[in-house]
C-alpha cells in the first residue's frame, strides 16, 4: 500500500512539474494608430503638403488642383502639435497654418 501511495505521489509531482513549467507565449504589438488629414486644395494648381514638427519638414503628399483628399499622416503620434504647409508646385505661393494643430485620428485643413 505504501508503494502504491508513493508511486501515486511521484506521478502527481511529475505531472505538476510539467504543468507549472515554462510555456511559450506569443506577444504581439498593437498596430499603430494612423492619423488622417482631410485636406482641401482650392488653388487652381497642385500643391505639396508638408507637416512641420520640431523644425523638420516632412512631405505628406501632392494634392491636385481644386481637390479634396484624405492624406495618411504616418510616424507622428496622435496628440502631437504640428504646423502644416502647402506650397504650389511652381513655388510661387506658400501657406502655413496660422496656429499649431493637434494631430487627431482625423483633422482638417483647407487652402486658401
Amino acid at each position: 500500500m505504501r508503494r502504491i501511495c508513493a508511486a501515486i505521489g511521484v506521478a502527481v509531482a511529475v505531472m505538476m512539474t510539467g504543468a507549472c513549467g515554462p510555456r511559450q507565449a506569443s506577444v504581439r504589438t498593437a498596430p499603430a494608430v494612423e492619423a488622417t488629414l482631410h485636406f482641401t486644395n482650392n488653388f487652381p494648381q497642385p500643391v505639396n503638403v508638408y507637416i512641420l514638427q520640431n523644425g523638420a519638414e516632412t512631405l505628406v503628399r501632392q494634392v491636385g488642383a481644386n481637390t479634396t483628399e484624405n492624406l495618411p499622416v504616418r510616424g507622428i503620434p496622435l496628440g502631437t502639435q504640428v504646423q502644416l504647409r502647402a506650397v504650389t508646385v511652381d513655388g510661387r505661393s506658400q501657406i502655413d497654418s496660422q496656429n499649431p494643430l493637434t494631430v487627431a485620428s482625423t483633422f482638417t485643413w483647407k487652402v486658401p
